[in-house]
């Protein structure tokens, strides 16, 4: 487990790379009260309720940024631990928690289909230990991709949709790229270059690195 960098000071994070893909499966909570959330529970649930121990949060809730086996496998069997709901994704990633069950036979790895009990849709908001996180539906990685903003805190959880360099793959089912590209146009490059992120692999970043160095926005804002 590592402290997740570029935390802004109202929440804390720490990371949990989980599953043979290293997936950033993320606990955020409020400090004060040690209310939180469990972000993209992948797989490695001994790990992640460790984690959860060590910290000593109360967990009131699952996100879920879409619906990869990577991000959303062990979602069902943490709900099932926590008693707790799961909130997200958008409900155009159904087929895709319809069939996590596939997706792990297709990758050796254990999961349960499942059936969040809150979809999420552009302009909802969903909130973590007390803080406001807006929802941007940002297609193309997959059709019900989500990333979480908190404006105030100038904090995103960006899932698959961009990353430190680069952004989510698109030739997985249902992925593709010009969606994506119109995502990162309409809803990703309007941010504030302030606002720093926890993508679902790799390092953190900030909107304003990625502007300045990421090939794909640099593309996009060029074009």
């Amino acid at each position: 487990m590592a402290d997740a960098e570029n935390t802004p000071a109202g929440l804390k994070a720490a990371i949990i790379p989980v599953t043979a893909f290293q997936q950033n499966c993320t606990l955020l909570w409020n400090p004060e009260t040690m209310l939180g959330a469990v972000v993209d529970p992948g797989g490695n649930i001994d790990a992640i309720l460790k984690a959860i121990d060590e910290v000593g949060i109360k967990v009131e809730k699952i996100l879920l940024t879409h619906g990869h086996i990577d991000h959303a496998g062990g979602a069902a069997d943490l709900r099932d631990d926590l008693g707790v709901k799961i909130e997200g994704p958008h409900k155009a990633e159904k087929s895709l928690l319809d069939n996590l069950e596939a997706q792990g036979d297709a990758y050796g790895m254990e999961a349960r289909n499942l059936v969040p009990d809150r979809w999420l849709d552009e302009g909802d908001t969903v909130s973590v230990g007390g803080h406001t996180f807006d929802i941007l539906h940002c297609p193309g990685h997959s059709p019900g991709s989500v990333v979480f903003l908190n404006k105030a805190q100038k904090f995103a959880l960006m899932g698959d949709v961009l990353f430190r360099g680069s952004v989510g793959r698109t030739d997985l089912p249902q992925g593709d790229h010009d969606t994506l590209m119109k995502s990162l146009q309409s809803k990703i490059l309007p941010l504030d270059d302030n606002i720093a992120f926890i993508c679902g692999h790799g390092p953190t970043s900030t909107i304003g690195a990625e502007r300045a160095t990421n090939p794909f926005l640099i593309g996009l804002a060029q074009g």
